[in-house]
């Protein structure tokens, strides 16, 4: 769901960000399409009408903010974001922003983590984004030793006749939503839920759906914008069950555990602000119990779609 803000609002958030952007110096390129972006996605305002003038927020517009708690944890995880774009760890940009949640009231558990990358304990970090991530995909707690046999179920219990039944999506007809997630399988090689290999149903087609539907690849960037897209569509540990995980392991290169994949520079200002914009746009969350897969399946795919509010990403 989109927050509103009025004009004053927005400029106090896209402060906020400038703030953090100068916390050792001058703004850099990425900082300034970083705060356009959000100017433009998320404010719904022009980029440079965004920029201009613009200045770190004054104690007196900090305490205006903090009237409004959806408002000021938006803005604290818009800083968060602003603290990593550069792709890398800055303690004195982390602590900037543990300060900002202090002074604006937001106790998130993200901020948390945040404080924890600022003091080097990535570790536990880490540990802990995982465990809201699973929490946000099922709405109950976890203990570490418990993720690995939930993740991977049916090594040793495979389920053949849910994968027989997943095997018959690419049967459907080739404008079915069915269809396309089926091809997304094949052209990853993914093995489907009920084989031994596969992920969870319930952890996997949820996030391979909003792949499918809103047209993202599986590439560094591709999960990156997806796990943004469903932060904003779940809104279930927003930041550090997707956001923060994906920034860390996309962009500053950082794997999650020691097999999860890692890469550099997959953040990209416009696209990430337009992926979260989309998600605030959804009519359907494909991560919430009452959605029904299966019989979005055999529906076409622009059908699907629509009842989401999630169309192809055609638009940066």
């Amino acid at each position: 769901m989109h927050i509103p803000a009025t004009l004053d609002q927005a400029r106090s958030t896209l402060a906020v960000m400038l703030g953090i952007a100068a916390t050792e110096g001058m703004p850099t390129e990425i900082d300034h399409e970083t705060i356009a972006a959000a100017t433009r996605y998320i404010f719904h305002l022009e980029p440079q009408f965004g920029l201009a003038g613009l200045t770190p927020l004054s104690p007196y517009r900090q305490a205006e903010l903090a009237e409004d708690p959806a408002l000021a944890a938006q803005a604290v995880s818009f800083a968060a974001v602003m603290a990593l774009v550069e792709g890398t760890i800055n303690p004195a940009k982390l602590s900037g922003v543990v300060k900002l949640a202090d002074s604006l009231g937001v106790k998130d558990e993200f901020v948390h983590d945040l404080a924890r990358i600022a003091l080097g304990d990535l570790k536990d970090a880490k540990a802990h984004m995982l465990l809201a991530n699973l929490e946000s995909v099922t709405g109950r707690t976890w203990t570490a030793d418990e993720m690995g046999p939930w993740l991977q179920p049916y090594g040793a219990e495979p389920d053949p006749a849910l994968a027989r039944r997943f095997h018959a999506l690419a049967r459907l007809p080739d404008n079915t939503f069915g269809h396309a997630f089926a091809t997304f399988y094949q052209a990853n090689g993914y093995a489907y839920p009920g084989e031994p290999t596969a992920l969870n149903f319930e952890f996997a087609v949820p996030h391979d759906s909003t792949h499918v539907l809103a047209g993202y690849d599986t590439s560094p960037r591709g999960e990156l914008m997806t796990s943004t897209l469903t932060a904003t569509m779940h809104r279930v540990n927003a930041m550090s069950g997707h956001v923060l995980p994906v920034m860390l392991s996309w962009h500053l290169g950082i794997p999650l555990n020691d097999v999860a994949g890692a890469a550099t520079g997959a953040f990209e200002p416009q696209e990430f602000f337009y992926a979260w914009a989309r998600g605030e746009d959804t009519t359907a969350d494909l991560f919430a119990p009452a959605w029904d897969f299966w019989s979005a399946a055999i529906q076409p795919i622009d059908a699907v779609r629509e009842e989401v509010g999630l169309f192809a990403d055609d638009e940066t």
